[in-house]
């Protein structure tokens, strides 16, 4: 394991453990045996080694994600990013830099949603506008129902209820399509 990899894991270890505000570059060296030195030697800060953990993670996930099939899917995607590691999740969530994690899961949102409109809209031919408002819509709808979720403690069957809330709203994705089809110019 390379120094750069020993203090990430150090530093999830940590967030395991405690609240981000209660870490500190001394804790980080002590937990995986490397001087200071070496610590900003690869990163400017605590900030800065968070955000790459997080887009590190991110990136990880969308590269590993099968298509996604479903809103349900989408989701359950996003989902499984806040899962694998619940506590450092919460620790950064409630924390000063809540931030850096919002726009990674943003970016999981959005990518798993066009996979979705890729699958839905298929060889439909609608308005680039059109596709964009339907990918933002669900996108934003995925990323706001995990940031409750978080923000409730992730105490609740969040897939389970997504997946309630599909079947709830079946049919508005095909026919949004087909009020897009018809349109020449979007509204």
């Amino acid at each position: 394991m390379t120094a750069k990899e020993a203090i990430k894991t150090s530093f999830i270890s940590l967030l395991e453990e405690r609240p981000l505000r209660g870490i500190t570059v001394k804790d980080i060296v002590q937990g995986c045996g490397v001087n200071r030195n070496t610590f900003y030697y690869h990163f400017k800060d605590i900030p800065a080694l968070l955000e790459e953990i997080i887009t590190d993670q991110a990136d990880r996930i969308i590269a590993d994600q099968g298509p996604a099939l479903s809103l349900a899917g989408c989701l359950e995607t996003v989902v499984r990013f806040a899962e694998a590691r619940r506590q450092v999740v919460m620790h950064i969530n409630q924390s000063a830099h809540r931030d850096l994690f919002e726009r990674c899961l943003m970016k999981i949102c959005r990518r798993v949603v066009e996979d979705f409109a890729a699958a839905a809209i298929g060889g439909v031919s609608i308005h680039p506008d059109d596709r964009e408002a339907m990918i933002r819509f669900y996108q934003c709808e995925c990323f706001g129902q995990v940031v409750e979720w978080l923000n409730g403690g992730m105490r609740y069957d969040i897939a389970g209820q997504f997946r309630r809330i599909c079947q709830l709203g079946e049919g508005m994705t095909e026919l949004m399509l087909k009020r897009a089809r018809i349109s020449a110019e979007p509204v």
